[in-house]
């Protein structure tokens, strides 16, 4: 006779959730540094955007294909298998233009200007995930996301003062983030997570050897070769701990720690650049993450209806 594995205790459950967060902030930290060295890389050292891009694919996909193995989690042949090729390569490329449009706006913008407008992606999940998904969210989830679309335009100010053209970089970069979430949720049911994140990985280490070649800049130091190597490991580590946060705990219950990530934005553009956000920045953010945060409240309450209404049934 199988037994039935007990059900982890309430003790246990807040331990995971504590360690869920923990990992969700450590994770928010990297890819914060992740930003903050390729934007020192370009602006600073002078080295091409085609590099930087493909310099932290190589080295996150290097990464990647040696720990998966030596952890015994999947074998090399077991990586490349998958029931969705072409979404994969679709979801692939929306991620190597996640990065690129992002590093782009980064050469012009301070850093809290790309993750405010960045932010706005989940919002844009929220609306999309109808007609693509089938996933309707109702009325008050409506209005919160209009509250962030607001909040962008705080922010941006279009046809107030000079708008840096490399606001559209990050609008981009925004867009193909948020098409890359919805195909993330969509091969969730085909693929193993490590199956799509390889991928990812995999087309951005290939495909960008042409755009990093012609746009090679020797660095002149060691300090800019090591900052170069670290971009991977910022990307790789950052996203290891990232999907590892929400195997030990729900979404809801993390989901609105990674809106620390502006915080940590802030304080590495004060820290490496001298940079400050203005009043406006801070207003259109502080409306992006509390609509974030209302999604994410919702999103709890409608699953605590659903699991009460199934207990009753």
């Amino acid at each position: 006779m199988n037994r039935v594995p007990d059900l982890p205790s309430a003790a246990e459950i807040a331990r995971r959730r504590l360690q869920a967060i923990g990992l969700m902030l450590m994770a928010v930290v990297l890819f914060s540094g992740l930003d903050t060295t390729a934007k020192y890389l370009v602006t600073r050292e002078g080295l091409g955007m085609g590099q930087v891009v493909w310099s932290r694919f190589i080295g996150q996909f290097a990464l990647l294909f040696l720990l998966v193995p030596a952890f015994g989690v999947m074998s090399t042949k077991a990586l490349f298998t998958t029931s969705r090729l072409g979404w994969q390569l679709v979801r692939s490329v929306l991620m190597v233009g996640t990065t690129a449009f992002n590093f782009l706006a980064l050469e012009y913008l301070r850093l809290d200007q790309t993750i405010t407008i960045v932010f706005l992606a989940p919002l844009v999940v929220a609306l999309l995930a109808g007609p693509l998904l089938g996933e309707w969210v109702g009325r008050r989830r409506v209005a919160a996301v209009m509250v962030g679309f607001v909040g962008v335009l705080i922010a941006v100010r279009p046809g107030f003062g000079v708008m840096h053209p490399a606001v559209l970089y990050a609008f981009a970069a925004m867009l193909a983030y948020a098409f890359f979430m919805l195909l993330t949720r969509h091969m969730a049911r085909f693929d193993p997570p490590l199956v799509t994140l390889f991928y990812s990985m995999f087309v951005g280490a290939i495909g960008g050897i042409p755009f990093a070649i012609a746009d090679w800049q020797t660095p002149s130091h060691a300090l800019a070769w090591v900052l170069l190597g670290a971009l991977g490991i910022l990307g790789g580590l950052g996203h290891w701990l990232f999907l590892h946060a929400y195997r030990l705990a729900p979404a809801s219950a993390i989901a609105p720690f990674l809106y620390m990530q502006l915080l940590t934005m802030v304080a590495f553009g004060f820290a490496v650049f001298g940079d400050l956000p203005d009043l406006w920045t801070l207003a259109g953010a502080t409306l992006i993450v509390a609509s974030g945060v209302y999604l994410v409240h919702r999103e709890r309450q409608l699953a605590r209806e659903v699991a009460n209404a199934t207990a009753l049934s």
